[in-house]
């Protein structure tokens, strides 16, 4: 797919720009931004699912799916059709604390997450408007600052199966899903950011990398069918302490594994609060020929998985992987707020970003 030509050249010209001038910041945390709003169940049905179906759909549409006995409190990915305004604040609120990036709403918008509400039909409208939503919000704050262009990441979650581990301790050999099941997903669900306007499609939260390439192969094929292609982020987890995937990869086996994509930026992301993760993202800055991200946890969850980690003491930290040339993109995830990536921005600024080994290679 590094062949083809970019669907979006302008905007691709002016992130590589950026990305050579200084370390970019990603958003952070969009569920703990939701959660402070505290919706019930018709806070989040809003008024398309106010009598317990798709007011948009006849039963007929969807066959069997549809979320009048389903519960839809916490499908976070939802408030993108029934509350946009609260998603487009959230944007918002993370660009006015410095974000240079930030990601859509879509971490659970496949057919495969959103089955447990019974919404497989929306896998696209979710990311479509996920998209339009972030890229509306970046559009505001460059035209304010056109010197500082603001970037939409289309995200492409894990999904809630995962295709090298059986779910069945009884049964090591079984899987409940496949590789071309992930890809089909992952190419609807990645064809709704792409038409949404996102800069850069970013498979994010890998906790097993046999998913991520289902992913990557989707990405492939739609570049292909659509003539035209978009950066992408690859982005994995290290589970615990034990340094590995949940698919049982160090972080430079990972980064092995998905190099021949060609992305834009690597990283690593959740789990693990910024000081533990400091290792791994040392790996990958030794030896990826790529541009480098994370966007760790404010620390680890507590009794009550809650995350106690300060902007002031996150900020710190990561300090010290700008300081020590380990960064290209840097954010928040789980526990982050607008406050953790202000503190963020203002502790790398100043600090050159990671140089890349060799001849800078063209993102794919």
């Amino acid at each position: 797919m590094s062949t083809l030509p970019w669907l979006h050249p302008d905007r691709v010209a002016r992130l590589e720009q950026a990305l050579r001038e200084r370390i970019l910041i990603l958003d952070g945390a969009m569920g703990t931004m939701l959660q402070g709003h505290a919706l019930d169940e018709s806070g989040f049905r809003g008024e398309r699912f106010a009598h317990g179906h798709d007011s948009r759909h006849s039963h007929a549409d969807h066959g069997h799916a549809h979320p009048g006995g389903c519960d839809l409190k916490g499908n976070n990915d939802l408030l993108s059709l029934t509350r946009p305004e609260l998603i487009r604040g959230v944007h918002e609120a993370y660009l006015e604390a410095g974000a240079d990036l930030v990601e859509t709403n879509t971490f659970n918008s496949t057919r495969i997450s959103q089955a447990d509400y019974h919404l497989e039909h929306l896998a696209y409208e979710l990311n479509l408007e996920g998209a339009r939503l972030a890229r509306a919000a970046c559009d505001a704050y460059t035209a304010k600052t056109p010197d500082k262009p603001r970037f939409a990441i289309g995200v492409l979650g894990p999904t809630s199966r995962t295709a090298s581990l059986s779910p069945d301790v009884n049964d090591p050999g079984f899987r409940n899903v496949t590789f071309e099941e992930l890809a089909g997903n992952y190419c609807e669900s990645a064809a709704g950011l792409v038409d949404g306007g996102a800069d850069i499609v970013m498979v994010e939260t890998i906790f097993d990398t046999l998913n991520a390439k289902a992913a990557l192969f989707a990405l492939s094929e739609l570049f292909r069918e659509r003539g035209a292609r978009v950066p992408v982020m690859i982005s994995g987890t290290i589970t615990d302490r034990s340094g590995r995937t949940l698919s049982g990869q160090t972080a430079e086996a990972f980064y092995y594994s998905v190099a021949h994509a060609r992305p834009l930026a690597v990283g690593l992301n959740c789990a693990l609060g910024a000081a533990d993760l400091r290792p791994h993202v040392q790996t990958l800055a030794d030896i990826a020929d790529c541009y480098v991200s994370t966007h760790p946890n404010a620390g680890l969850p507590n009794a009550f998985a809650e995350y106690d980690e300060t902007p002031e003491q996150m900020a710190s930290v990561v300090a010290g992987f700008a300081r020590d040339g380990l960064l290209n993109l840097v954010g928040g995830c789980c526990g982050t707020t607008p406050a953790h990536i202000a503190a963020i921005a203002e502790a790398v600024r100043g600090y050159a970003p990671r140089s890349l080994p060799g001849a800078v290679q063209e993102a794919a």
